[in-house]
């Protein structure tokens, strides 16, 4: 079946409910939204705008689950500042062969890294900072990238919910329960930052050669606050 409108979709997830539990293709995090995606015939992509019909970003989450799912990734500015956050405030890896910077900020407090004060986000009106407990700002992202990548990429999200069986290779998943989210609104996207309710993930390491190796720097946010960041929500499953 070609998804060539979003009726096609509706149908589509429709048929999908009625197959029950459905074993993951991929195990591990990330097997719910493979599963989902192979069913819709949606080629799996990391591209920056929306992966169903151009316009409709497609998410799934496990009911009851407390992860964390990714809003969007986008670096940090000014340009090559990741390696000097590497560089300044990076630690060896477990294995002690390169550096790294794998860190969880917030807007409320400080956090730690290698139990000492690091990093929070402050929120102004043009910028989302990156404060460090003793440098003050360290880095960056203009209002205008955000809303940018969030327009490109985040306006209208399609969320599917499915109950689980099983870990690992043996989990299942039935997705029953869908909404459309539309109108992505970025005030309340700078309020649940300063609430601690986004979170940005740092994640910086190192190619062998010590070439700077972003792993992607992403907002995130709880599967079970995703509606918040919307003005509507419409129930289409």
């Amino acid at each position: 079946m070609n998804l060539e409108t979003f009726e096609d979709i509706k149908k589509k997830l429709k048929e999908i409910k009625k197959m029950g539990f459905i074993k993951t293709h991929r195990s591990g995090q990330t097997g719910i939204g493979k599963t989902i995606e192979d069913l819709l015939g949606i080629e799996e992509n990391n591209i920056p705008w929306p992966n169903a019909l151009g316009w409709i970003e497609l998410k799934a989450i496990r009911k009851r689950s407390k992860s964390l799912v990714t809003l969007f990734t986008l670096a940090p500015s000014p340009p090559k500042i990741n390696s000097v956050l590497l560089e300044k405030y990076g630690y060896f890896s477990s294995k002690g062969e390169r550096k790294i910077l794998h860190t969880t900020v917030n807007g409320v407090d400080f956090n730690l890294i290698k139990n000492e004060k690091g990093f929070k986000i402050d929120v102004t009106s043009d910028k989302v900072n990156l404060i460090h407990y003793k440098d003050g700002v360290v880095a960056y992202w203009e209002e205008k990238k955000l809303r940018e990548r969030i327009e490109r990429k985040m306006r209208n999200l399609l969320l599917i919910k499915a109950e689980t069986q099983g870990k690992g290779e043996n989990e299942k998943f039935w997705f029953d329960e869908g909404y459309l989210l539309n109108e992505f609104n970025f005030e309340k996207f700078k309020i649940l930052i300063r609430k601690g309710v986004i979170l940005v993930d740092i994640r910086i390491g190192q190619y062998p050669n010590g070439r700077t190796h972003d792993h992607g720097t992403g907002f995130r946010i709880f599967s079970d606050n995703l509606d918040l960041c919307y003005i509507r929500k419409v129930k289409i499953l």
